[in-house]
């Protein structure tokens, strides 16, 4: 249908009930695009209408080679995204009328670059899904803002965004991805967990802005660890390789060793030019551990580090709905090898003391602890598992003896201290006894307990995501506030989205967590994250892929109970 038929039929609306407004959705094509009305909200206070832009590659006349690559391709989708978004807040439109009227709005990326639906670009077309709050007075349609809103600001706001994206700027986005993707291939090559290049800025302007510090310290590797890397662009890099092992990040406080690790930690994804972590990255199994009063626990081999506990509680298929701190990190721990993970990452400030480490002078006073230190378990994870630990530490010299390599950072730069701190383990001895260890080795598969959330689901099947930290399973909330590898509240829509697809069309009953999240994955990756969408009609531009990792740890904190 012609744009003029759209425009002619909300002028028409004008003052009407708003309910009449259903009656647009369909597609309008005007000569440059067409625009898609996939859903229109139902009310002027619910949730926004669902509008598609949609625009033929060609039009852009760039080369469909910005597309070869999933990597490429998620980059130029990204930088859609952002250019949009910078448009919508250029053109501030005015809200009108009642409820979310004149509202429109793009699921904008942060600093780091995600598999996205807000933009999907194939060698054929520009599909860009926009938020769309339609104007109303009370109940009753404003037509005319409306019409305009549709017809004219939307269109002018995508047009502009696409027209300020060069080919240089297409390029610089690309060559980015692919230097980023070069550095992971030389990381597994060289088997180095984590790379942070020179010049890199690791502070972030304050706790709640994920912005690079203005007049931050540039980081510099320590001769030892400096490894450059070739770059598809025929550039060379230099920075710190931290080789797999255990590695101790040491230093004073507010000297930069937590914002060393949060830097590894968000290395997992890749990061936008001038973020300054472009070019920190990290192995992508990597899993940030810590300890969660509170948390639920379900069926899990903790033995390894705790057994023997009061009232003969198990501990080889330990559940609880209240873990206490040392018990929540065995937990994680175990639930990461689970999946997978090789590179654990773990600050001190957030650990449980008494699950790290235990002193001598305790050894002696209390005879039957139930807990064995991840001091103990360290090495045998290192060199029988092949799992990297890097620890963010400032308070116990007792991990000098089992660490492969000590940085100190100090005014947030970093030195070797390897040799001190070998040194230093040797000359003061900490008369600890080496706790012998349960031998560890990879968890059995523990089974996906569909049954329990399909009970939880309820017949209304209700799952939705409240920020960031929360997902509502029905009426169950799910606490992801220490999951800190989820950087984005679209990546938790999306974790809402797959636990109900789980639990509603994963009928397999008896299968483990992992083959029913690889199955998920599988389809994800074969059909693309639009196969996600919530509802049918409606364009899913709002969800955000998250790593496996997540989405077993948001299974692993659902409370079955209560």
């Amino acid at each position: 249908m012609p744009m003029d038929e759209l425009r002619k039929k909300l002028t028409q609306m004008d003052g009407k009930s708003y309910k009449m407004l259903k009656s647009i959705q369909g597609s309008y094509k005007e000569r440059d695009f067409t625009l898609h009305i996939d859903y229109v909200q139902g009310d002027p206070f619910a949730s926004p209408s669902k509008v598609r832009v949609v625009v033929p590659f060609s039009h852009e006349k760039r080369s469909t080679d910005c597309l070869s690559t999933d990597v490429r391709k998620i980059a130029v989708e990204d930088m859609i995204a952002r250019f949009v978004n910078k448009e919508i807040k250029k053109k501030q439109v005015p809200r009108m009328g009642t409820g979310k009227g004149g509202l429109v709005v793009i699921d904008s990326p942060g600093q780091e670059v995600l598999d996205r639906t807000a933009v999907n670009v194939n060698p054929h077309q520009i599909d860009i899904r926009l938020s769309i709050g339609l104007p109303a007075n009370g109940r009753r349609i404003r037509g005319k803002d409306a019409a305009t809103l549709l017809t004219h600001t939307v269109p002018v706001i995508v047009t502009n965004a696409l027209e300020k994206i060069t080919n240089t700027k297409v390029k610089d986005y690309v060559i980015l991805a692919d230097n980023q993707e070069a550095i992971r291939k030389d990381m597994k090559k060289h088997n180095i967990v984590s790379f942070i290049a020179n010049g890199s800025i690791l502070p972030r302007e304050s706790g709640v802005s994920n912005k690079p510090l203005k007049d931050a310290v540039p980081f510099h590797s320590p001769d030892a660890f400096e490894h450059t890397v070739h770059l598809p662009d025929g550039s060379t890099i230099t920075g710190m390789a931290i080789p797999q092992g255990i590695t101790l990040i040491a230093g004073g406080g507010y000297h930069g060793k937590s914002t060393l690790l949060k830097a590894i930690e968000r290395g997992v994804y890749n990061h936008i030019l001038e973020d300054g972590r472009e070019y920190v990255l990290t192995e992508q199994s990597a899993v940030k551990i810590k300890a969660e009063d509170g948390r639920s626990v379900h069926d899990v081999d903790i033995t390894p580090f705790i057994t023997n506990l009061p009232f003969n509680k198990d501990t080889q298929s330990f559940s609880t709905d209240d873990a206490s701190g040392s018990t929540s990190q065995a937990a994680s721990i175990v639930e990461a090898l689970e999946m997978k993970c090789t590179l654990m990452l773990m600050d001190e400030d957030t650990s449980a003391t008494n699950f790290m480490i235990r002193d001598a002078r305790m050894q002696k006073l209390v005879a039957n602890e139930p807990i064995t230190p991840y001091l103990d378990h360290v090495k045998q994870l290192s060199d029988t598992l092949n799992i990297s630990t890097i620890l963010a530490i400032g308070g116990s010299g007792d991990y000098f003896e089992a660490a492969d390599h000590v940085i100190q950072m100090d005014h947030y730069k970093p030195f070797d201290k390897t040799k001190q701190a070998k040194e230093i383990a040797g000359e003061l001895k900490n008369n600890r006894l080496h706790q012998t260890p349960t031998p560890i080795s990879l968890p059995k598969p523990r089974r996906f307990d569909r049954p329990s959330f399909v009970n939880k689901l309820g017949h209304k099947q209700k799952v939705d995501a409240k920020g960031k930290e929360t997902i509502l399973f029905n009426r169950t909330p799910i606490d992801l506030s220490h999951v800190e590898q989820i950087i984005d509240q679209s990546q938790t829509r999306a974790l809402a989205v797959m636990l109900k697809r789980l639990s509603t069309t994963f009928k397999e009953n008896d299968t483990t967590v992992m083959r029913a999240i690889d199955h998920l994955y599988e389809e994800i990756d074969h059909k693309g994250l639009d196969v996600l969408g919530t509802f049918k009609g409606q364009h899913p531009g709002d969800l955000a892929l998250p790593r496996k990792q997540e989405l077993v740890q948001t299974l692993n904190r659902f409370r079955r109970h209560g």
